[in-house]
């Protein structure tokens, strides 16, 4: 080896993350011992041990992450080279790798994904669901574009900018002392027992703050994967639960048999919807005109009337 080529790179990175040479081969297209042998020729040209060998597992030694780290923001730069210049030609076409967490995206991707392509027929959306922690290691490795995700997260290195914000509406079984009433204040919930979501949504964290605020608790022998779950325990007579209003709302689908869906009175507890993407992305055109379309979106401007009655 004369010098290093972007290929060496990709296999590093990919053995860094992988932590196995078979599963790093798939990754990269390519078989596992042209994948050994082009690492430890990049190691002969380095002079460093970059990975352990053993029988049973792979170890990238410290300098070998920190090569890899170091390899991964080349191999970012040089993605966004290509995508500078094949978005010179038309910035609002080719495909935007986008990520949505998944409380939000079943309940907005309807909303904007026919307009998008209305609006933007050239622009292919390739969509991945996925937690917030995930989504940010991908945005931040260049997987992703962008990102579709509840502030605050850790954005260092990130630009963004609000979309909207969603307010929290109060789903309960449809016999619950609460259920007669229109319009819920935060007081109502002091004391009663709370369904929340498995640790990972950043829903759940959200959710917590606000059972903090008022006095409530998490029922700690229930815990949904996901909302939907978590909509079907509550109609069950399990508990009560904060729902976002788009996955609240009519929107959101028909409302589970038993259910009923309160709104708050006054300012409602709510989380804000924000769109990420890398400082310098070469898909920056098209990250803002996706960014105007959903702010702009009916269901969005109407977040904050009220919330149509039980289901």
């Amino acid at each position: 080896m004369t010098h290093i080529n972007f290929r060496d790179l990709r296999y590093l990175v990919a053995v860094a993350d992988l932590q196995h040479f078979g599963r790093a081969a798939a990754a990269c297209y390519v078989s596992q011992p042209t994948l050994s042998t082009q690492i430890k020729k990049l190691e002969q040209y380095l002079g460093v041990q970059l990975v352990e060998r053993t029988s049973k597992r792979v170890m990238v030694t410290p300098v070998g992450r920190s090569i890899a780290e170091r390899a991964r923001r080349v191999l970012n730069e040089v993605e966004d080279i290509v995508d500078t210049a094949r978005a010179a030609g038309d910035p609002l076409a080719g495909e935007l790798r986008l990520g949505v967490i998944p409380t939000l995206g079943p309940y907005l991707i309807p909303h904007f994904f026919p307009l998008l392509r209305e609006a933007y027929p050239r622009l292919r959306v390739l969509l991945h669901e996925e937690r917030t922690a995930g989504l940010l290691e991908r945005l931040r490795r260049g997987g992703l574009d962008a990102a579709i995700m509840a502030r605050p997260v850790p954005d260092e290195g990130l630009e963004w900018r609000t979309l909207f914000r969603e307010p929290f509406h109060v789903a309960m079984p449809a016999g619950h002392r609460l259920a007669a009433r229109g319009r819920l204040r935060l007081d109502d919930l002091r004391a009663e027992s709370m369904l929340l979501l498995e640790e990972g949504h950043c829903l759940r964290d959200q959710a917590l703050d606000v059972c903090s605020m008022v006095g409530a608790r998490e029922e700690a022998e229930f815990r949904a994967t996901s909302l939907e779950t978590l909509r079907q325990m509550v109609a069950s007579g399990a508990g009560i639960t904060l729902l976002p209003a788009l996955a609240a709302g009519p929107q959101g689908g028909a409302p589970a048999q038993g259910l009923v869906l309160r709104p708050f009175a006054g300012e409602p507890p709510a989380r804000e919807i924000a769109l990420f993407w890398r400082r310098g992305c070469a898909r920056e055109a098209a990250v803002e005109a996706l960014g105007e379309l959903i702010a702009g979106l009916e269901p969005v401007r109407g977040l904050e009337l009220p919330l149509a009655a039980e289901g």
